[in-house]
């Protein structure tokens, strides 16, 4: 199977933040705000894979700042690393200012999908080759995440992190 980058899974989902989207203090709804990146983490899978895709899990969110009624909105999604059937998805949230232009980064998320057949059952995915910096990062960075959340979920047993285990030594 044939190596791909992450800029070859990248989706970018622009959109209004509408009066029906936001809460009391006019502010995008968070479960809005993930439903949105739960697409454009799809899409990415996808492109990736290119197979059916299911959410596996929301391993991080940050909702680091609100997003006010009529704001434009950019979703970035490009996957980090893949593993046998399964790929990390990192997503950062942009927020437009309405005046300059500029644009300010307001979330960012990370989920992990698996890649499937037609009856549901785990298929493998290519291999990731990240060229920037920021890309090697998150690739080096995914293989921790997975490692410890493996651990707390009782899967691998503690000594078995390396990765992890690197970090403190």
């Amino acid at each position: 199977m044939h190596p791909k980058t992450p800029s070859e899974s990248l989706t970018v989902l622009t959109d209004l933040v509408l009066p029906s989207e936001t809460n009391p203090l006019n502010n995008l709804f968070g479960g809005e705000l993930l439903a949105r990146m739960d697409r454009a983490a799809s899409i990415a899978a996808r492109r990736h894979s290119r197979r059916i895709t299911v959410t596996a899990s929301v391993n991080h969110v940050a909702f680091n700042r609100a997003i006010p009624l009529g704001s434009v909105v950019t979703v970035e999604a490009k996957v980090s690393r893949s593993f046998k059937s399964s790929m990390e998805i990192f997503l950062d949230v942009w927020i437009e200012d309405r005046e300059s232009g500029i644009r300010t980064k307001a979330n960012e998320a990370i989920y992990t999908f698996v890649a499937v057949d037609d009856t549901g059952r785990p298929v493998e995915v290519p291999a990731i080759t990240p060229e920037t910096e920021l890309e090697k990062e998150r690739f080096d960075a995914a293989l921790r995440r997975k490692q410890l959340s493996l651990v707390l979920a009782g899967k691998m047993k503690p000594d078995d992190a390396t990765e992890l285990k690197a970090l403190f030594i």
